[in-house]
């Protein structure tokens, strides 16, 4: 399986390396980091899911890749697409990202999206691409906002999440092929 790796002006989007676990395993400990899930997670659970990450990668060539910055190839978290088959509206491919507390608000969860997005619809053809957060979490809403992602109406219960808790209802965004092709040529996106 050829491995896609993508690369924007500031960041480096390729699949994980070992030395990733321990900045990763820093970022899942964070509470910052995690307002937005049930509970941080420790060495054992933060590496499991890296783990999964990098075999989801190799599975398919593409998913949830390690997101670097080219500077200085520090490893900064997550970006990437990958597909979902455990939500009420799946199958799916959803779009997500996870980043160190320090390089938010520089812009990088939006520039590696977009770029991830670009692979989702140009090079693999993915007729739709979604995001979902908790109702609450409005950063990450922000970012499904300024990438041109449209909310449904309804919202959703997270089945992995327990009823009752403050996170289990969910908004869920959406981006159409069709609508990548009008964004790309109003803003004349560059392809790879």
């Amino acid at each position: 399986m050829n491995i896609i790796e993508v690369r924007t002006s500031r960041l480096t989007l390729r699949q994980w390396r070992d030395s990733d676990l321990e900045p990763f395993a820093q970022l899942n400990a964070d509470p910052r980091v995690m307002e937005y899930f049930p509970s941080t997670l420790d060495r054992e659970e933060s590496d499991a899911g890296a783990i999964r990450a990098r075999s989801s990668i190799a599975e398919h060539g593409w998913g949830f890749w390690a997101a670097e910055l080219i500077d200085t190839n520090q490893f900064i978290g997550f970006v990437g697409i990958k597909p979902n088959a455990d939500m009420p509206f799946s199958p799916c491919v959803e779009i997500g990202w996870r980043l160190a507390f320090d390089y938010w608000h520089k812009g990088y969860a939006t520039e590696a999206a977009l770029a991830a997005l670009q692979v989702g619809f140009e090079q693999l053809r993915l007729p739709e691409i979604v995001s979902f957060t908790s109702i609450n979490n409005q950063r990450s809403q922000a970012v499904m906002q300024r990438l041109g992602m449209h909310r449904d109406n309804e919202t959703f219960q997270h089945p992995a999440i327990p009823a009752g808790n403050r996170l289990r209802e969910h908004v869920l965004y959406r981006f159409l092929l069709e609508d990548w092709k009008k964004i790309k040529l109003r803003t004349k996106v560059n392809t790879p």
